[in-house]
């Protein structure tokens, strides 16, 4: 995808988790094919910046050589799966993204945008986060496969993840979906009534508590090569998980780094110049507005909101070089106030 400082370059480690060795790799083909720079999404995938036309296709060798993309297209475009990052070896989230995997070439080709949710811990973890089909676990601890936008799913089972999953993906398809783009807005109904409820979520809190190692934030989910191949040298870590709250999980690590400033609540997209989209800079602002603000805030470049899809406290969007400020709501929707610069915008929240 093209930006404004080059081409973004998408990679989605298996299981969301990069070895030690994937993990200087990658950080030298930052270097060496891009500007240096890694963003974290929020559905756990990172993006190498400033790649090239001309180093685009050496970049992606690599990648296939690190074993961080699939050198068929159609297959890595299928492998959108985003795991609880607390997952452990044999257990039934590695279970199930293992089937799935062993089974890839069965899934039809979903529009770009479609994710597989493998949320199967002691109780769904993933709730907020971007995703179409979920795996998840009830009350009881029954294996579920859920819809998104339905309120209940229908049952499934390690053996039968990848068939099931097959089977409402291709009613996706054949009922129109396409159209629709994502099945939260696709209104046929499911052929197979659902039936079964999730567990109540887990918080962050409560899933961090049970990850193989702490948790270092990275502020707007951006990090540079070389302090990535830093947090894979510190003591004890054997792998980085990546997690979809603008963080990576130091697996075997002994230390807790603190997420370092703006806080968490804070999303803010790359904004102008990097985002061609983007009218206005926004992680400035960000930085510069989170103490003054009780909540969370989302500062967009643009309508598309691509930092934040779900509600914050404060909304900020640009347009036209300027801010639309809005409550409760997301980026683009009506605003109480059009027109704001950063100047008036500090002012407004008290800020000196």
């Amino acid at each position: 995808m093209a930006a404004g400082d080059g081409l973004l370059v998408r990679v989605r480690p298996s299981f969301g988790r990069l070895s030690i060795a994937q993990t200087l790799g990658l950080s030298k083909a930052a270097h060496r094919y891009g500007n240096g720079l890694v963003d974290l999404t929020n559905r756990a995938a990172l993006q190498i910046r400033g790649v090239t036309e001309q180093s685009h296709r050496p970049l992606l060798e690599r990648l296939v050589a690190l074993g961080l993309t699939d050198p068929d297209p159609a297959r890595e475009s299928r492998r959108n799966f985003l795991l609880n990052p607390d997952w452990s070896t044999g257990d039934d989230t590695e279970s199930i993204a293992q089937n799935l995997l062993g089974r890839i070439d069965d899934l039809p080709d979903l529009p770009p945008k479609i994710g597989i949710a493998i949320d199967i811990g002691p109780a769904p973890a993933l709730t907020h986060v971007p995703a179409d089909f979920r795996f998840e676990r009830s009350e009881t601890g029954a294996l579920l496969l859920r819809a998104e936008g339905r309120t209940f799913g229908t049952p499934t089972s390690i053996e039968t993840a990848a068939q099931d999953l097959t089977a409402l993906a291709r009613w996706f398809l054949d009922t129109g979906g396409a159209s629709s783009g994502r099945i939260a807005r696709h209104k046929a109904p499911l052929p197979l009534a659902p039936t079964i409820a999730p567990a109540h979520p887990r918080t962050l809190q409560q899933l961090l508590a049970q990850a193989p190692g702490p948790f270092h934030g990275l502020p707007f989910g951006q990090i540079d090569a070389d302090g990535l191949a830093a947090l894979a040298e510190s003591p004890g870590v054997i792998g980085l998980r990546l997690t979809p709250w603008r963080g990576l999980i130091l697996e075997g690590g002994t230390i807790s780094p603190v997420p370092t400033e703006p806080p968490l609540l804070i999303d803010a997209c790359p904004g102008a110049p990097a985002c061609p989209q983007a009218s206005v800079a926004t992680r400035d602002l960000a930085t510069r507005l989170a103490p003054f603000v009780s909540g969370s805030l989302h500062i967009a470049g643009c309508a598309k909101g691509c930092a934040r899809p779900r509600h914050a406290d404060i909304v900020l969007t640009g347009r036209q070089g300027r801010f639309d400020l809005a409550r409760k709501a997301r980026a683009g929707s009506p605003p109480e106030r059009t027109g704001l610069t950063p100047v008036q915008i500090l002012a407004l929240f008290g800020s000196p």
